[in-house]
Parts: structure tokens; C-alpha cells; sequence
């Protein structure tokens, strides 16, 4: 069974639902537990739901030494800009420590944050700054798109015996879809096909699967058959679903919020680069943010950001590479 949920929604269900089977779960953050009424921790109590100080290098160093004496912390840290300041725990630490020991501790643990939040928030909250943790031997990193992928990337993510980043992007927050009941995981490293196409490939991350499809709406109006693919998880990458796409249609436009050369988009160009050249009819197309600090302006800011217009410009520009090629 399934029912409608909001985005947001679907995450705390699966935050819930683990903490209710596995009694390991601990959740804590600075604007956790503040009243009696949180909902969590009403259900769960003082000793699993908490509120920190406002200090970031504080809860994530205390995640990474909680989860290898063995509980599974999810540490609520609201946005992705305010991880920057502990990255030596996210980066340095929690990822290294399974390997450094040679396997004799894991280090369970969840970095919650939102980010991208492009509604006026400007330069220090709008970022996408998963470029620089998608490289990190084991560290995973998390991106859903859907309500339903939320949930079952959350219960992945909180079961997974090494640290995981789980970034949702505050622009779908309460967006709906449906989300199944009860036990829902989805694997990590196996990409989606959002929407099945055969003229070209369109390979987008969170805020901009939305952006995509809606473009791809656009352009079949057109006549022009687009195939929409949602990587969901960043690390691992599955670039053998991009590739057989690729292979299919023979085009590939890369759709990433974050700026350009600092973007999830550009290591999904090499890869296909590297591993598809051949299949490729015209050259790849990355729709990305300018290299550019966000604006509070709302005309700069939709200046700056990817958009439905523009990839159905880039959409028709390797179309048009293509047929001038042949």
C-alpha cells in the first residue's frame, strides 16, 4: 500500500518508523526536543531525541564516536552550509575510520542537512556543496528527488553500517507523491528512470528531476522523445544506467543547480567521456548555476539558476549539433 505524502513528510516517517525497530537510532540537533510537544521526542524520549549546542563540530565529532561504540545517530544539521565548519568529522573522520582500523569498527551515522534553498535566502544558503563529499572514500551521499525515493533513501541511508550524507533540497519540501508503507528501502548506487525517452538523455539531481521533467513535457510537445534519469545517490554512482541511456539515445544533457565547475555535473561528463564516447551523436551540454554567488534578487537569482527554458535550449542545441554533424 501507499499513501500521499509531503517530502519532508516522508523522511521523518522513515526516521521514525527506524527509530521504533532499531532502539540504536539516536536523533538529535540544535532545534530538536526544544518543547515537550516535538513530536519525537514525545515518542521517544529524552535519551534518543535531544537538543545540542550550537556547535556543529560538537555534533558531528560526538556522531562519529557514538556510532562506533555502536548506536546509529542521525544528526539534524538543517542546512548544508553549516556542515562547512566541521568538515574535518565528515570528510577527515567518520569515513576513514572503518578503513584505518582495518574493519574492526564501522562508523553508522546520517548527516541530515537541507540545501539549495533558491527563494531568496542568497550567497550563504543556497549552495550545493555536494561536489566536494562525493569523492570521499566511504563516505555515501544521498540526493533524492521524490517523496517516496526521501523515504526509502532515509531507511537506506540509517541502515548502512558507513556515514552517509543525506541532502534533500528545501525547494521540494512540501511537494506530494505517493510513498509505500511500512518497510521501503532503496538501494544506493541504482539510479531511476523518471521518464522513459529515445531523442536524448537527461541526467538531473533533486530540485532540478523536477525541472527536467517539466521540460521534458515541453519538448514532447515538440515531438522530441527525452529520457529523464535521477541518479539519487552521488556516491556510489551509477553511471552504468546514464551509460546504457546514452547508449540508447545518443545525447546527453546534465542538469545540476550547483555552479558549473564545482558541480556533480562535470564528473558525470567524464565518466561518460571516458566510458561512452562512441555512443555519443553531439557533444554533452551541462545546464549548471553561472559561476556566481546566489543573489537575493529574485530576476538575478532566476538568472543565475538553471531552468526549464534553458534545457529545452540545450535539449534542441545537440539536437541541432547532431543533424548539422550528419
Amino acid at each position: 500500500m501507499a499513501r500521499e505524502m509531503m517530502f519532508a513528510e516522508a523522511i521523518a516517517a522513515a526516521i521514525s518508523e527506524e527509530m521504533e525497530r532499531d532502539p540504536n537510532v539516536v536523533y538529535y540537533g540544535q532545534n530538536m526536543a526544544m518543547t515537550e510537544r516535538d513530536p519525537f521526542l514525545k515518542k521517544f524520549g529524552k535519551n534518543r531525541v535531544r537538543i545540542t549546542p550550537i556547535s556543529e563540530t560538537a555534533e558531528m565529532g560526538a556522531a562519529v564516536g557514538a556510532a562506533m561504540t555502536g548506536l546509529r545517530p542521525i544528526v539534524e544539521l538543517y542546512m548544508a552550509e553549516f556542515m562547512l565548519v566541521a568538515f574535518d568529522e565528515a570528510i577527515n573522520e567518520a569515513p576513514r575510520l572503518r578503513y584505518m582500523s582495518g574493519g574492526q569498527v564501522k562508523v553508522p551515522l546520517v548527516f541530515k542537512a537541507g540545501f539549495g534553498f533558491a527563494a531568496g535566502w542568497a550567497g550563504q544558503h543556497s549552495n550545493c556543496t555536494y561536489h566536494a563529499m562525493m569523492g570521499i572514500p566511504g563516505l555515501k551521499l544521498a540526493i533524492p528527488s521524490t517523496p517516496a525515493d526521501a523515504k526509502g533513501l532515509m531507511t537506506a541511508a540509517i541502515r548502512d553500517d558507513n556515514p552517509v550524507v543525506y541532502l534533500h533540497h528545501y525547494m521540494l519540501t512540501i511537494d506530494k507523491g505517493e510513498v509505500p508503507d511500512g518497510d521501503y528501502i532503496i538501494p544506493f548506487g541504482v539510479a531511476d528512470v523518471k521518464r522513459s525517452g529515445t531523442d536524448v538523455t537527461i541526467v538531473a539531481t533533486a530540485w532540478m528531476v523536477k525541472k527536467a521533467l517539466a521540460a521534458a513535457d515541453k519538448l514532447a510537445e515538440e515531438g522530441i522523445s527525452a529520457e529523464v534519469i535521477d541518479p539519487r545517490t552521488l556516491a556510489p554512482l551509477d553511471v552504468d544506467a546514464i551509460l546504457t541511456s546514452v547508449n540508447k539515445t545518443g545525447r546527453l544533457v546534465i542538469v545540476d543547480q550547483a555552479t558549473r565547475h564545482a558541480s556533480a555535473a562535470v564528473v558525470i561528463a567524464a565518466e561518460v567521456a571516458e566510458r561512452g564516447f562512441q555512443s555519443l551523436k553531439a557533444p554533452v551540454k551541462l545546464v549548471t548555476s553561472l559561476d556566481a554567488t546566489i543573489p537575493y534578487s529574485e530576476p538575478l537569482e532566476s538568472y543565475v539558476l538553471p531552468s526549464e527554458d534553458k534545457i529545452v535550449q540545450a535539449v534542441k542545441s545537440v539536437l541541432i549539433e547532431n543533424a548539422a554533424a550528419v
